[in-house]
């Protein structure tokens, strides 16, 4: 994740701001992107950085459909980085 957080801070700042949160999903610690704006996907990492799923976003606001259960069973939700540049 610290790649990532990198990279947002060297390009410009996104409105809405990323924001990278922790959950459990399925037995396992993954990390939640959120997309700069609208109908674009949203990226479900599991902990050593692999793209798991796009939970959410896109046209339909649904994601890939490869993860529809997330928002259910998704817990222990935590901030783990938010862009601080407005």
């Amino acid at each position: 994740m610290d790649d990532k957080i990198n990279k947002y801070l060297a390009a410009k700042p996104e409105n809405p701001p990323i924001r990278i949160m922790s959950y459990q999903y399925k037995g396992q610690t993954v990390y939640y992107e959120s997309a700069p704006c609208c109908d674009q996907f949203t990226t479900l990492y599991d902990a050593k950085g692999n793209v798991l799923c796009s939970p959410d976003g896109g046209i339909t606001g649904r994601g890939d459909g490869r993860c529809a259960d997330f928002e259910k069973l998704r817990t222990n939700e935590q901030l783990v980085w938010q862009d601080p540049r407005k």
